[in-house]
């Protein structure tokens, strides 16, 4: 999840893989999947800098899980 301002100052988290499309003109609007839009304070680009920070920190977190006998987790090969 994310966590993004409302323009009352109000914060919420949103699930970042739910969101279509993000609008800046001149408000940043976060357009979801299913049709619901969130204006928020956070510019276009510190959106999409949150949305990359989370995405890293989910796959950092799966490297980071321990291997267990007869089960394979691959998230992203190792570079060679």
């Amino acid at each position: 999840m994310i966590v993004v301002t409302r323009l009352n100052g109000s914060r919420f988290a949103v699930n970042p893989d739910l969101i279509e499309r993000i609008q800046e003109n001149p408000d940043t609007t976060l357009v979801m999947i299913e049709g619901t839009t969130y204006v928020v304070r956070e510019s276009l680009l510190e959106v999409i800098d949150l949305i990359a920070r989370y995405k890293a920190y989910v796959l950092a977190t799966a490297r980071a899980l321990p291997v267990v006998e007869g089960q394979h987790l691959t998230v992203v090969p190792d570079p060679e």
